[in-house]
């Protein structure tokens, strides 16, 4: 074989390496990432599978229950009465709009204890969001009138 050939079998080899190590660092990176959307009615009946996925869980966070220890917080989502405990241990601090009856999205992993843990959490209050309701008397739409 001449060295041209040998240049260009190893330079070959190489390039092979380098694409099956980025194939495979891109594959793993995916499935690490990857998390499942369920409900708590499904989550509860996933069985054996619910404890090896990354999942992401909603509801509403059931008033009085939001107990904070340090950086960790523990409270109880709620979604068409189904209720699933929950423990945070993110490294950020929860959302300041995450409070009773906020609507919550927790993502983590479910524990063969029956408690969901969190390493993000995700809030919003859905009040703050709504549109203003018109006064009494006043059409939806139309301007106030003044008295002046």
């Amino acid at each position: 074989m001449s060295t041209e050939a040998n240049k260009y079998l190893k330079f070959g080899a190489a390039m092979a390496v380098i694409l099956v190590s980025l194939a495979f660092l891109a594959y793993t990176g995916v499935q690490e990432s990857k998390s499942y959307y369920v409900t708590i009615k499904e989550l509860r009946g996933m069985g054996d599978q619910a404890y090896s996925k990354r999942l992401r869980v909603a509801g509403n966070v059931q008033p009085g229950s939001i107990r904070r220890t340090g950086k960790q917080v523990e409270f109880v989502l709620v979604e068409n009465e189904q209720n699933l405990s929950v423990i945070y241990s993110g490294t950020e601090a929860p959302p300041d709009t995450f409070k009773d009856d906020s609507q919550a999205l927790a993502e983590g992993t479910f524990g063969k204890d029956g408690v969901f843990h969190a390493k993000q959490l995700q809030a919003k209050c859905a009040s703050k969001y709504a549109p203003k309701q018109p006064t009494q008397g006043t059409p939806a739409g139309a301007p106030a009138k003044s008295t002046t």
